[in-house]
């Protein structure tokens, strides 16, 4: 029997449903992904080193690229076992995800059988789902 998984995604967090043999598996992969609106408060634009301009917004958006991709590669390496993946979510985070796995020319590329999107839901409706797509 084929192991067949579905990932909902969202910048938060990642819930893994695994379909294997007739039984479920639920995982879930935090994610460690800063959020803006604490350094807005912060009050410092920026500082001076000699003649060099530091700017805070340019040092965080790279941080956050650093964290996005740890946070990707790790949802990919909890489903590398997998023979399908199906990918659902709100945003762009399932969309980033998707490009991951195509970059990584790894033969993940051949399992991604789906990317769509879908709203914010309950574990038990992305269990739903999921079984839902791969009964089709």
């Amino acid at each position: 029997m084929k192991k067949q998984t579905g990932i909902w995604i969202d910048s938060k967090k990642a819930i893994i449903v695994t379909l294997n043999d007739g039984k479920e598996f639920i995982c879930e992969v935090q994610s460690d992904l800063e959020n803006k609106v604490y350094h807005d408060k912060e009050g410092d634009k920026g500082s001076f080193q000699g003649n060099q301009h530091i700017n805070n917004d340019k040092t965080f958006e790279e941080r956050k690229k650093h964290q996005m991709n740890t946070y990707l590669n790790d949802v990919i390496s909890t489903v590398n076992g997998s023979d399908e993946l199906y990918v659902f979510g709100p945003a762009e985070t399932k969309t980033k995800l998707q490009q991951k796995i195509i970059d990584s020319k790894s033969n993940n590329v051949e399992k991604l059988k789906s990317v769509e999107t879908a709203d914010n839901m309950t574990q038990n409706q992305i269990v739903a789902k999921v079984k839902q797509f791969y009964k089709q």
